[in-house]
């Protein structure tokens, strides 16, 4: 399902499926390598806005994170964090 959301900082469509990933997906290098992209502080997903993003599945899941974190959103990521949690308890 894509959503008529567009990021302003790549040129892709959000899709629905990329919020979960958002709570179950680690970074994978850095300063913060090993936390979940939900978790990274908003400063570091300010710099990659800045710097850029990857141009990979990774630099989407960062870009629609900052955007998410920018807008003061970060709370609707609650009930599926939760979701996600009871399925491996």
């Amino acid at each position: 399902m894509n959503l008529s959301y567009y990021s302003s900082k790549l040129n892709f469509p959000m899709k629905a499926e990329d919020l979960p990933k958002l709570v179950t997906f680690i970074m994978p290098y850095g300063k913060y390598k090993g936390r979940v992209l939900a978790d990274l502080p908003g400063h570091y997903l300010n710099w990659f806005a800045r710097e850029g993003f990857p141009n990979n599945e990774l630099g989407q899941l960062l870009a629609l994170m900052q955007d998410i974190d920018h807008n003061g959103l970060t709370a609707l990521l609650d009930p599926i964090r939760k979701a996600t949690k009871s399925k491996w308890l």
